[in-house]
């Protein structure tokens, strides 16, 4: 059996992956693609779990090392149970986030270092990658009208934090494309829904060709 394809969607607050995600999941079964959504921290009953722990922290919240080592475990149980077995059976997985989250988020803007984060991911989930990873990139102005729209003024707890963290986090994510260029395609995200939808399906069309089932 041939094995799936595994494909992440990145970027900053605001940038809109949750629904290109969907859309893009949308499109691989109208090509008659097997196809699994899901989402980081998530995916898996124990990362639902965690995920309510890290947006909705209990007391005075997590530090920065903590959270690092929830997140990885909650993805640690994510490939285990839902990313490795559908790749497995040759099912396409779109996740909504990933490994470079935890790179952008608390490696970088959280200043724990990138070799911290590759090393828990290399032990928690054995180095999984995806087969591309598609960043979403838009200004300032434009991620914060789509999170005004989205959240109004309520925020989990990552999200809600200030300004610079968050530039420090689109920073990263942009640096990451640089230094692994084969690894990552850059998105432009601004525009309409339609417009990036169809800027994703340009950057994936070589798998869409490599792959004979699409």
């Amino acid at each position: 059996m041939t094995r799936g394809r595994f494909i992440a969607l990145e970027g900053g607050e605001g940038t809109g992956k949750s629904t290109q995600s969907r859309l893009l999941a949308a499109e691989f079964e109208r090509r008659g693609l097997k196809v699994v959504l899901t989402r980081e921290p998530g995916g898996t009953a124990g990362a639902e779990a965690i995920r309510k722990l890290l947006l909705e922290p209990p007391g005075e919240g997590w530090g920065m090392r903590a959270e690092a080592l929830l997140f990885a475990a909650a993805r640690s149980d994510h490939v285990e149970r839902l990313i490795d077995p559908a790749l497995a059976s040759g099912r396409w997985v779109i996740c909504d986030r990933f490994l470079d989250s935890s790179r952008a988020y608390q490696g970088s803007a959280g200043l724990l270092g990138d070799e911290l984060v590759r090393s828990l991911h290399k032990s928690g989930s054995r180095g999984l990658l995806p087969d591309l990873t598609l960043v979403i990139a838009v200004d300032d102005a434009t991620a914060a009208a789509r999170l005004a729209a989205r959240d109004g003024t309520a925020s989990d707890a990552i999200g809600g934090r200030d300004g610079a963290y968050h530039a420090s986090v689109n920073a990263a994510f942009l640096q990451f494309t640089q230094s692994e260029p084969e690894r990552f395609a850059v998105i432009d995200g601004e525009g309409t829904v339609e417009q990036v939808h169809s800027r994703i399906l340009a950057a994936l069309e070589p798998l869409f060709e490599a792959d004979p089932r699409s």
